[in-house]
């Protein structure tokens, strides 16, 4: 037997003078094969198109096959051995009953299924400590009867399992499931998977569905009124030593320069120097609030107290959100564990709504290699110095001297409070020079501390 091949080449040619000329060359060439190449070309293509079979086989036997089935296979597989080269008839009979239960179990895997499967979420963000409601919708589209199988719902790390019954064409079985979120964090329920298989466990077959949905677990936050916020009210309308053309605080009077307003024409002092004076004022004091939250995993006692700081933080940031403050709320990023250089790099949490920030706030997670509270505090005034107070919130591991460090860093006009958390010990608040530090023992004692945090 011979093979040939057939190859054409195609040339264009084309003039750029005053006619356009086009000409095409084909050739057409035929390779003839003898019989022992063509021989070994179509073992070659056997060959591969055996090794996709075999290797689709062993796919389906890897899926379809459970480890009971693996033994139960072993089994025939030994008992035809022993009662081929022994005569045993105990093999024999091993053998049989293996046949028996593989030939059993074939029929609950056998055709194809047409199922469709939503689940719906009661909701999408809650706060931890709360459960959530789902509902699981397994609907027969085919024309045929489905068979029980169980629908496997990921959560997270961990499993939930929903029993499916026979259903008819056109039938479906619905069921309620209960989420359990009671820590912070970020859940991905999904992608699901119906399997069906025979009531032994021998073998099974699984339908998968890549939807994933996710659910926001936001940390716990208590409610801090406006009135009782005294270390951030204190500071609004406070002037400050930077002078502006325009604000509520009077300071003094200048000679006029080219772009001033008009509207800051002092009058009574023009008529008396003879020249144009306009008015002067100091800049009255925002509060610019900068949370910058501790990540580093050897701050903080137990993951409890981490817990606490980032409800904490997350509370203080949420109440300037609502009150349409400007927030920064900054953590470490992380920091390659190869990194050949100190890497120095700082994250925002967005601020712009409370869901953001909320949402946000849920996959903040303590770790060991992120930047010292020093660091972060120091490149956060670097980037963003329009700062009016700034809170450092960090774990009862932290020593008061790497606190004052790092609001050393902080410019002087900037007010310093530190927020250490631990648990159960009584609230207390220290002010020096640097900083204030407030303990807290419990999140419940945030709102009293800082109302009786006056800065003065």
């Amino acid at each position: 037997m011979s093979y040939s091949t057939e190859s054409r080449i195609t040339r264009t040619a084309a003039g750029t003078s005053t006619s356009t000329r086009t000409s095409t060359v084909t050739r057409y060439d035929r390779t003839r094969r003898g019989p022992v190449r063509g021989a070994v070309f179509g073992t070659r293509r056997m060959l591969r198109r055996t090794g996709r079979m075999l290797r689709r086989v062993y796919t389906w036997i890897g899926e379809t096959v459970t480890a009971a089935g693996v033994l139960v296979s072993a089994a025939l597989v030994l008992g035809l051995v022993g009662g081929l080269l022994f005569g045993w008839v105990e093999a024999w009979a091993v053998a049989a009953i293996a046949l028996v239960l593989l030939v059993a179990c074939v029929p609950f895997i056998l055709g194809e299924h047409d199922y469709r499967i939503e689940l719906a979420l009661g909701r999408d963000r809650v706060v931890a400590g709360t459960d959530i409601g789902a509902v699981l919708d397994v609907r027969n589209n085919g024309a045929r009867l489905a068979l029980p199988g169980v629908v496997d719902v990921p959560v997270g790390e961990g499993l939930v399992e929903a029993h499916v019954p026979l259903l008819r064409p056109a039938g479906h079985h619905r069921e309620e499931l209960t989420i359990a979120a009671h820590r912070r964090g970020i859940i991905d329920v999904g992608p699901m998977t119906i399997t069906r298989g025979d009531p032994i466990g021998i073998l099974r077959r699984e339908l998968s569905w890549p939807e994933v949905q996710r659910i926001h677990v936001h940390p716990v936050t208590v409610r801090i009124p406006s009135t009782s916020a005294g270390l951030i009210r204190d500071l609004e309308g406070t002037p400050s030593s930077v002078l502006v053309d325009a604000d509520l605080s009077f300071h003094a009077v200048r000679e006029y320069v080219v772009g001033d307003s008009q509207r800051h024409v002092h009058w009574k002092s023009t008529a008396k120097t003879g020249k144009l004076m306009v008015r002067q004022y100091e800049e009255s004091r925002h509060a610019r609030i900068a949370i910058i939250l501790d990540l580093a995993a050897s701050s903080y006692e137990s993951d409890d107290e981490f817990e606490t700081t980032v409800s904490a933080a997350a509370s203080l940031a949420l109440q300037g959100v609502t009150e349409g403050r400007d927030v920064l709320f900054v953590v470490s990023n992380e920091i390659p564990e190869h990194a050949r250089a100190e890497v120095l790099s700082i994250s925002t949490l967005p601020t712009v709504t409370p869901k953001a920030l909320l949402d946000a706030t849920s996959g903040v997670d303590a770790a060991d290699n992120v930047m010292r509270l020093e660091s972060v505090t120091k490149l956060t005034v670097q980037s963003y110095p329009d700062l009016s107070i700034a809170f450092l919130m960090t774990g009862s591991l932290m020593p008061l001297d790497r606190l004052r460090m790092a609001a050393i860093s902080l410019p002087a006009a900037v007010e310093a409070v530190a927020v250490r958390s631990e648990l159960g010990e009584e609230p207390t608040l220290r002010s020096a020079r640097e900083l204030a530090v407030m303990t807290l023992g419990a999140l419940g004692d945030l709102p009293q501390m800082l109302a009786r945090g006056v800065l003065k």
